[in-house]
Formats: structure tokens, C-alpha cells, sequence
């Protein structure tokens, strides 16, 4: 009867100890199936953030190559003016010397002294476009 005794509470033991284990299998797959949705959530928001990641990159490019091209067109706009203006002087001062207007009086300058004029805001755009392709550059390296 000792036996019978040892063993019913062996069992006991055991079926205490079964229903344990059932607990915690059935919490930890609950917890495997919370930290499986929040894997695919993180995977879903990091593929997402490369998208938007690899749109911004391509705008800095456009950025970047319009800013280089723009430079070069202002720079361009400002070797024509700077040639324009000093041909219009010398043309103006080899004018005919009979019956000259006093509005050629000197050589012509344009309207230069006016707030920068056309080449000082023509400056001020290109090394607005240098700032923007240097930032732009900076910020796509980092």
C-alpha cells in the first residue's frame, strides 16, 4: 500500500509538473507569435523608410546635377553680360563726334550702380546654387 501511496503522488507529481510545462509552452507561443508580428511590423516599417530613404536620394541627385547645371548656365549668363557691357562702352565712346547726346557722355554701363544691378544678382544666384549643391552633398554623405 506504501508503494501504491509513493506512486499515486509520483504521478501526481508528474501530472502537476505536465500542466506547468502546458502553461508555459502555450505563453511562450503566444509570446513567439507577439515578437513574430512585431519582427514583420519592423521588417514592414525599415522597407518602407528605404523607400522613402532611396526617393530622397534620387531628389538630392536631380538637386545636385540642376544646381551643377545651373551654375554653369549663371556663370555663362555673367561671361555674356561682363562682355556685353564692356563692348557697349567702347562702342558708345567711339560714336561720332558731331551732334552726340549728352546721354553719351560717358560709356555705356548698363544699370549696374542700381542695387547690384544684373550681374550682382546674377553672383548672388550662383553662389546660391554652390551653397545648395554643397549642403545637398553634404547631407546625402551623412
Amino acid at each position: 500500500e506504501q508503494t501504491r501511496k509513493e506512486k499515486t503522488e509520483a504521478v501526481e507529481t508528474l501530472h502537476a509538473e505536465i500542466d506547468e510545462l502546458q502553461a508555459s509552452i502555450a505563453k511562450l507561443t503566444e509570446e513567439i507569435g507577439e515578437l513574430s508580428k512585431a519582427i514583420a511590423d519592423l521588417d514592414a516599417a525599415m522597407a518602407e523608410a528605404t523607400g522613402i530613404r532611396q526617393k530622397e536620394k534620387e531628389e538630392n541627385e536631380v538637386t545636385i546635377k540642376d544646381s551643377q547645371e545651373a551654375q554653369t548656365a549663371v556663370a555663362q549668363a555673367l561671361t555674356v553680360l561682363k562682355e556685353f557691357y564692356a563692348k557697349a562702352g567702347e562702342a558708345t565712346a567711339l560714336l561720332q563726334k558731331k551732334q552726340m547726346p549728352e546721354i553719351f557722355d560717358s560709356p555705356y554701363k548698363g544699370m549696374q550702380a542700381e542695387n547690384g544691378g544684373v550681374i550682382g544678382m546674377l553672383e548672388v544666384i550662383e553662389s546660391d546654387f554652390a551653397r545648395l549643391e554643397a549642403d545637398t552633398s553634404a547631407a546625402e554623405a551623412s
